[in-house]
């Protein structure tokens, strides 16, 4: 029997809650500053080219979803977005040719975080949620940004001056000048100069890719209404969770979750990457969208002719969670699948010498769902979601279903470029310097008027119906509803509410 969102989030939210803190890296607590190093945060989003620097003496590599980031790495992106998520559900969006550092990623004694983000160039946005106690700063130039909870922010660093907007709040900024208020839906532009005032708009203008922030603030507050993991340091990656699978009864194992698109056959652990940071060994990646979470906590069951799925309970482990992986308790012995296999990978036995990688993919290649035309969509069994736009397709279970039993379902779909702008119909998602593209199920509604995405009055956000996602990956899209229903395999779900 299948349970409903609140219930199955209820039950792992008691459990997420009474988490332990244990060591994560080689950080330590102070006596004296009763500062811990116990952080990590995610790449929950990557798109394109983008590399991150993981401090471990080889510079910058290619970036991955699900990624580890810890004090002291460096992000950046060329033809490429990120995203990247804190452990209260705070987020970052990176957009291409920008670079980032995390010169601060601590915890207080009382549990609370302490953050600090270098924007050194390109452009940013930064979403707050309404946690209490933690402490987060953005860093451009010689100025700091307090962002207190229920911010949120876009910032534009360019070589001779800076462009900070307010999307929703306030907040200070400590200037060579003094501190500096900034209130909602204002703009204010900063001189590299000293001794140069600031100058300040009472207006905040679109920009191609507040579409793609859009529907991430979006989808992130949609999903968070559906799984309100209390007040547990880790409940970052759930929204993921909530979307791509859903928690059942499953084959008299009891209540499991299972991600969309995964037979009896499916296997968690069948592709990844162990990524190596200095100090803590190498870290168990999942390529999955949703692979946070279920990699760091809880453990993955078989249950005989239902398959893989996983329950939460135990204890949180973050880089090291490859020597420390989460059990498996096969209930059909053998472990698990019938081969007599053990089926967790086995991290790598010694540091990457030189001239060996740094991130190594294990296991075989991993099945996608992806654009199979220019207007249409399809979904294939064993992808566990892997390829899927985050929120942008309706609910999954139908087509999930379908997909199962058949093998592959699909549906209609068009593509359009910059949020508003239909033009891009007819192109191909993977067709280069599209710039931010989204993907809608259904027909292509006519062209609408321009507008700003975020409006100069009322709300956080105005103008336009339809929203985007960006680059040119098939799992970029938008949480845009189409303007007339549109067909699917059987029969076609709301985009409206995830399962």
């Amino acid at each position: 029997m299948k349970l409903s969102s609140a219930a199955a989030t209820a039950g792992i939210s008691l459990l997420l809650v009474a988490v332990s803190l244990p060591a994560q890296t080689a950080g330590t607590i102070s006596a004296a500053t009763s500062v811990s190093k116990v952080r990590i945060v995610r790449l929950s989003e990557v798109k394109g080219a983008v590399q991150l620097d993981r401090t471990n003496g080889r510079g910058l590599e290619p970036a991955i979803t699900n990624l580890p980031i810890v004090e002291q790495n460096r992000l950046q992106t060329a033809a490429g977005v990120a995203e990247v998520e804190f452990e209260d559900n705070s987020s970052m969006r990176l957009a291409p040719d920008s670079i980032v550092e995390f010169p601060e990623l601590s915890r207080t004694a009382a549990g609370t975080t302490l953050s600090s983000v270098h924007l050194i160039k390109g452009m940013a946005y930064f979403t707050l949620v309404k946690s209490k106690g933690n402490e987060f700063n953005v860093i451009f130039g010689n100025h700091t940004i307090a962002l207190p909870p229920s911010t949120h922010i876009r910032l534009r660093v360019n070589p001779n001056d800076a462009t900070l907007a307010v999307l929703d709040g306030e907040l200070t900024v400590n200037t060579p000048q003094g501190n500096m208020v900034v209130s909602k839906k204002k703009t204010v532009t900063f001189n590299v100069e000293d001794g140069v005032d600031p100058t300040v708009a009472k207006n905040v203008s679109s920009d191609p890719f507040d579409s793609w922030d859009k529907q991430a603030t979006e989808y992130h507050a949609r999903m968070a209404a559906f799984g309100a993991f209390g007040n547990s340091a880790y409940s970052y990656g759930n929204s993921d969770m909530l979307y791509y699978g859903a928690f059942s009864d499953a084959g008299g194992c009891g209540s499991m979750w299972r991600p969309y698109f995964t037979s009896a056959a499916w296997d968690p652990y069948a592709a990844g990457s162990w990524a190596y940071y200095s100090g803590a060994g190498y870290s168990y990646v999942s390529p999955y969208p949703w692979g946070w979470t279920p990699y760091h906590y809880g453990s993955w069951n078989y249950c005989p002719g239902a398959g893989w799925g996983w329950q939460p309970g135990g204890t949180w482990t973050g880089l090291n969670n490859g020597t420390t992986m989460t059990a498996f308790n096969p209930s059909s012995g053998n472990g698990g699948n019938g081969t007599g296999k053990n089926p967790r990978p086995i991290a790598p036995p010694h540091p990457p010498r030189p001239g060996e990688p740094t991130l190594i993919a294990v296991g075989s290649r991993p099945v996608r769902s992806e654009m199979a035309s220019n207007n249409s969509f399809v979904f294939r069994k064993d992808s566990a979601g892997l390829g899927v736009p985050r929120g942008e397709l309706g609910e999954l279970n139908k087509f999930s279903q379908h997909a199962i039993q058949k093998g592959t379902a699909s549906t209609p779909v068009y593509v359009s470029v910059g949020g508003n702008n239909p033009s891009a119909v007819g192109m191909r998602p993977s067709s280069p310097g599209l710039g931010p593209v989204s993907i809608h199920r259904g027909s292509p509604p006519p062209p609408p008027e321009r507008s700003s995405i975020y409006s100069s009055g009322g709300g956080s956000y105005g103008g336009g119906s339809n929203s985007s996602s960006p680059m040119t990956s098939p799992s970029s899209g938008s949480v845009g509803r189409p303007s007339s229903p549109s067909p699917s395999p059987s029969p076609s779900p709301s985009p409206s509410r995830p399962r």
